[in-house]
């Protein structure tokens, strides 16, 4: 297995702690969570891997060129790259969390019939998953997309007498400057796939520039619209690259990656109020509860958006939106 791992790491702390698990779109997986992650479970997984090579179909278009990528993000940006040259399936399916995702039996097999796995470099799924899909198809070359990019460090948390470190945030693609590097790690790696058709992907991955450019453009003349909101809470915090783009104040309903305590929400109701807080998104792989709680105490509005989805332009226009023209402001 070829792999592209080298990776800057810049390192810029935030708090309070970034990580957390989804509650939506994994009933599918629910079994494999519920074996544990080592032991017999691990016996399990071997057995199945094995299974499903040895069951493995051909590809009913033997001449598919077939790329796997972890999320719908990053299918966007490499179907605009790639064209009509490969096929981009995502791993993590439209309404799962890939901090928790598990693949499925069938995505085990499909697996196989991929040429490279572009991975987006340090989510949940790929620190859980990739070394062990990745021992099971050799074959398979692999590309760091986040390579390049100037990461964000989780503030560590303490426990009495003794500290954790905090890891990398891991949202990366939910930033222009970002999505710009992951853009440019695609095409690379796309020619490395297929070097007769340079060409082709330089044309179309300078097309992708320009609309990453557009929409970077576009959020910032919606940002510095006077009366702006420069801070919003979040439940999950997937839009740190995003804030720190554009000089925002990310705050994160989660408490540590779990359910916030009494104190702790209501400490949010009062940033609310000193922050002038007018917006709290939400995903919809998270429950909406305490965000609603919160903008019943303080008058703010709850927002549904999703980072994760395939529309990733008009996603990043969302945001910048609500928080140029707040709904109490309007």
């Amino acid at each position: 297995m070829k792999t592209s791992d080298t990776r800057n790491k810049s390192k810029v702390t935030i708090s309070p702690s970034l990580r957390g698990r989804g509650q939506g779109g994994e009933a599918s997986s629910s079994l494999w969570r519920n074996q544990g992650r080592g032991g017999p479970f691990s016996f399990l997984l071997l057995l199945l891997l094995f299974l499903a090579a040895c069951q493995q179909q051909p590809k009913k278009n033997p001449d598919e060129r077939i790329i796997t990528v972890t999320m719908e993000p990053q299918r966007y940006f490499t179907e605009a790259i790639a064209g009509d040259k490969f096929s981009v399936r995502s791993m993590v399916p439209k309404g799962s969390s890939p901090e928790t995702y598990d693949p499925t039996p069938q995505q085990l097999v499909d697996l196989g019939e991929s040429e490279a796995y572009l991975r987006i470099g340090y989510i949940g799924f790929e620190q859980t998953w990739m070394d062990r899909l990745l021992n099971n198809t050799p074959h398979i070359q692999v590309f760091d997309t986040s390579k390049g990019i100037d990461l964000i460090f989780e503030a560590g948390d303490d426990h009495g007498d003794h500290h954790h470190p905090g890891g990398v945030e891991p949202h990366v693609w939910s930033s222009t400057t970002n999505a710009l590097i992951i853009a440019g790690n695609t095409f690379k790696a796309l020619c490395v796939l297929d070097k007769d058709n340079e060409a082709y992907y330089r044309n179309r991955y300078d097309s992708l520039c320009r609309r990453i450019e557009q929409t970077d453009s576009l959020i910032r003349r919606k940002l510095s619209t006077p009366g702006t909101d420069r801070a919003f809470i979040i439940y999950h915090p997937a839009l740190s690259y995003f804030a720190r783009d554009y000089g925002l104040h990310q705050i994160s309903i989660e408490e540590g990656g779990k359910e916030p305590s009494p104190a702790h929400l209501k400490g949010l109701m009062d940033i609310c109020k000193s922050e002038g807080v007018h917006v709290i998104f939400v995903q919809p792989e998270f429950d909406q509860r305490n965000a609603e709680i919160i903008a019943k105490q303080t008058g703010t509005t709850v927002v549904p958006i999703n980072p994760l989805s395939y529309n990733w332009e008009a996603e990043m226009i969302k945001v910048a939106n609500s928080l140029a023209s707040p709904p109490q402001k309007r």
